[in-house]
């Protein structure tokens, strides 16, 4: 059975690569910039995702898809932003397809937008396979999730293009090692962009802020590594 099971996969991620070729192809004719978030549960995503969409808001035309097994508790925690939020609810599946993401962005404007941000589900193995047509990919581990996640899930970080390590108003009560985390995050990706903050204290969300506006002035909306 194991050649079948191979076999099958390799046809669902080929159908999803043509669905996420033909939405990144819409997203960059709308001038739209696309980000993706994933991360494991409890990493601080959804807080994260809130932040930055209020942030944005009042100068920007911002809207979110977010992905859950279940529930739309994460939906109508963003909308408190004031911008467009729309919920994915999986199922069974536990992370977001391109073919998801197709139906989600029916009936949105994406010529009316600056950015669409996408929460995946909570989770560093299954969503590292499958292209959702974003610009920039970014995962996320938080200081109370330990030092060895880039160790431990490889393919997550292979696939990303960013990592960013949130919580660290909680860094010092945890005992939360900085150079190992880095060295663990470089092991498996050299040279990846690291970002450290925390929505707490607001501390970082300034420079990914700018990153976004950067990224955002680049018309070429090229993925950055």
């Amino acid at each position: 059975m194991t050649p079948r099971l191979v076999e099958v996969r390799k046809n669902v991620l080929k159908s999803n690569d043509l669905v996420a070729r033909e939405l990144r192809k819409r997203f960059h004719q709308a001038a739209v910039l696309v980000v993706s978030l994933v991360s494991s549960p409890g990493s601080g995503k959804t807080a994260f995702l809130e932040e930055t969409l209020t942030r944005l808001q009042p100068r920007c035309r911002v809207a979110a898809l977010v992905g859950d097994l279940a529930t739309e508790n994460d939906a109508l925690r963003l909308a408190r932003s004031q911008a467009p939020v729309a919920q994915i609810n999986t199922g069974t599946i536990c992370h977001l397809e391109a073919a998801m993401i197709e139906n989600a962005i029916h009936g949105l404007a994406l010529d009316r937008l600056d950015y669409l941000f996408i929460e995946n589900v909570g989770n560093l193995v299954c969503p590292s396979s499958y292209d959702l047509g974003e610009d920039l990919r970014v995962v996320l581990i938080s200081v109370t999730e330990g030092e060895d996640k880039p160790l431990k899930y490889p393919t997550i970080f292979n696939s990303a293009d960013m990592a960013i390590i949130t919580k660290t108003d909680l860094a010092l009560a945890v005992d939360f090692d900085w150079k190992a985390a880095n060295r663990n995050i470089q092991a498996v990706r050299p040279g990846m962009p690291v970002l450290s903050l925390s929505t707490k204290t607001g501390e970082g969300i300034g420079r990914w802020l700018e990153l976004l506006s950067s990224m955002r002035g680049n018309n070429s909306l090229a993925r950055i590594n």
